[in-house]
C-alpha cells in the first residue's frame, strides 16, 4: 500500500478531532471550491446560451451564408440573377450543408389611414425553411407558397403591427419603392404576427411572396435577388463559407452572416473574456482558500511531521501526504460545486424562473447551454491548477526541523 495515502487517509478520518479553529477554516476553503465552481458553471452555462439565442436569431433572418450578385452588397435593392445554377439545390447534398432556399429583398412604405412606415420585403419562395419562423409567430401563423399562385399573405413583427395598429386577418398597403422613385401599390392580408426580439430586425423587415417583388422589379419567374445557405453546425461556418465561394462561380458573391454581421458577432466573442475573467478570479479564491487550509493543516501536523522525518522519511513523501490532503479537499469542493451548479442549470433551462427585459437583452429568460464537455475541463483545469499552486506551500516542510518539530505544541 502506498504509505502516504494510508497516512492522509487517517488524517482524513482524524478531521472530526481537529482543533476548533482547524475545522471551520477547512470547511470554508470547501465552501469557496464549490462556490467558486458554482459561479464558473452558470456563467460558462449562461455565456454560451446567450450566444446561442442571438446567433440563432440572426440567423433566422439571413441563413449562415447568401449568394447574390456581386452589385447587391449592402444593398436592399438586389440585382437579379438567374435561378439555374449547377449548385442550386446541389449543395444541399453537400456534407455539412442542410438546406439552400432562394430570396429577394426590396424597399417599401406600409401605409394605413393614420400612420406610413418604412420596411424591407423579404422575398420567399416555395422552398424556404420555416423552423425559426414558426417559433417566433406570436400570433396567426405562417403561410404555404404555391410557385403558381401568387397569394397575398404577409408576415409582420409585433414591433410593425403595433406601430400600424394592424391585427392578424386585417388588410394593409404596402407601397414598393421603385428604383426611379415612384411608388407602387399592392394590398396584403396580415398572415402572422412574429417577435424575435433583435429590434433591428423586427423593427424593419416583413416577409411575402417573392413573386411580388419579381413582378415590381419587372423579373422572370426564374430569376431571384440570391440564394441562403443553411448549415448544419455554426462551427463549420468558415469552413463552408469558404466551399460555396469556390464554388458560385466568379459572377457571384458569397458571404457568411458573421461577415454581414460584424458588429453583433464580435460583440459575441466580447462575452467569452468575461467569462474568461470571471474563470482566473474563481480560481485564483479557490487557490488562495487550499493554500490557506493546506498551512493551517500542516500547522497542527507539525509533531507527526517532525516524527516521521526523524524515522528517516523524505520531505517529498511528506509533502505527498498533505498534498494528497488538499486534493481531497478539492475534490469535495469540485463534487458539491458540480452537483449544485449542474442543478441550479437545469432548473433555469427547465422553468426559466429568471427573466430578463428583452428590449434591453434580446431574450425575454436567462438562456442556458450545458455544455459537459467545457463542464469537465473545467473541473480538470481547476484541480490542475490548484494542485500545482499548492506545490508552493507545501515546501515550508522542508524547512521543518525534526527536532523542533516533536518538541512543537
Amino acid at each position: 500500500m502506498n504509505l502516504e495515502y494510508f497516512i492522509s487517509k487517517n488524517i482524513i478520518k482524524g478531521d472530526r478531532n481537529a482543533k476548533k479553529f482547524t475545522k471551520p477554516i477547512i470547511q470554508i476553503s470547501i465552501i469557496a471550491i464549490a462556490l467558486g465552481l458554482i459561479v464558473m458553471i452558470i456563467a460558462l452555462s449562461i455565456v454560451g446560451g446567450f450566444q446561442r439565442e442571438i446567433r440563432n436569431k440572426v440567423i433566422g433572418f439571413g441563413s449562415h451564408i447568401q449568394i447574390t450578385s456581386y452589385d447587391s452588397q449592402n444593398t436592399y435593392e438586389a440585382s437579379p440573377i438567374s435561378k439555374d445554377q449547377d449548385f442550386y439545390p446541389n449543395f444541399k447534398h453537400v456534407e455539412g450543408i442542410k438546406h439552400i432556399q432562394i430570396f429577394a429583398t426590396k424597399a417599401g412604405i406600409i401605409k394605413t389611414n393614420e400612420e406610413i412606415y418604412g420596411v424591407v420585403v423579404k422575398g420567399i419562395g416555395s422552398d424556404f425553411d420555416w423552423s425559426f419562423f414558426k417559433e417566433k409567430i406570436i400570433d396567426g401563423t405562417s403561410f404555404v407558397i404555391d410557385d403558381s399562385i401568387t397569394d397575398n399573405n404577409i408576415l409582420l413583427s409585433k414591433h410593425i403591427a403595433a406601430k400600424m395598429k394592424l391585427k392578424v386577418g386585417d388588410k394593409m398597403f404596402l407601397y414598393f419603392i421603385q428604383k426611379d422613385g415612384q411608388l407602387r401599390p399592392k394590398d396584403f392580408i396580415v398572415k402572422g404576427i412574429y417577435q424575435t426580439g433583435l429590434e433591428q430586425f423586427d423593427n424593419l423587415y416583413v416577409i411575402a411572396n417573392i413573386a411580388h417583388i419579381q413582378k415590381r422589379n419587372a423579373w422572370s419567374a426564374n430569376q431571384v435577388g440570391g440564394f441562403e445557405v443553411i448549415i448544419n453546425d455554426f462551427k463549420d461556418i468558415d469552413k463552408l463559407g469558404k466551399y460555396v465561394y469556390d464554388n458560385i462561380g466568379y459572377e457571384l458573391h458569397s458571404s457568411t452572416i458573421k461577415d454581414q454581421n460584424q458588429d453583433i458577432f464580435n460583440w459575441l466573442n466580447l462575452q467569452d473574456y468575461n467569462v474568461n475573467i470571471i474563470i482566473i478570479l474563481m480560481i485564483i479564491v479557490a487557490v488562495i482558500n487550499i493554500t490557506s487550509a493546506l498551512l493551517i493543516i500542516i500547522l497542527e501536523r507539525t509533531n507527526m511531521i517532525g516524527i516521521l522525518k526523524a524515522l528517516g522519511m523524505p520531505n517529498w513523501k511528506v509533502r505527498k501526504i498533505f498534498l494528497y490532503n488538499a486534493i481531497y479537499l478539492i475534490v469535495k469542493g469540485l463534487v458539491w460545486g458540480n452537483i449544485i451548479g449542474i442543478a441550479l442549470c437545469m432548473i433555469q433551462q427547465q422553468f426559466g424562473i429568471l427573466k430578463l427585459p428583452e428590449e434591453s437583452y434580446y431574450i425575454s429568460v436567462v438562456p442556458i447551454e450545458l455544455n459537459f464537455i467545457n463542464i469537465l475541463l473545467l473541473n480538470i483545469g481547476t484541480l490542475t491548477v490548484c494542485v500545482v499552486m499548492l506545490l508552493i506551500p507545501s515546501y515550508v516542510i522542508t524547512k521543518i526541523s525534526p527536532i523542533k518539530a516533536i518538541r512543537y505544541d
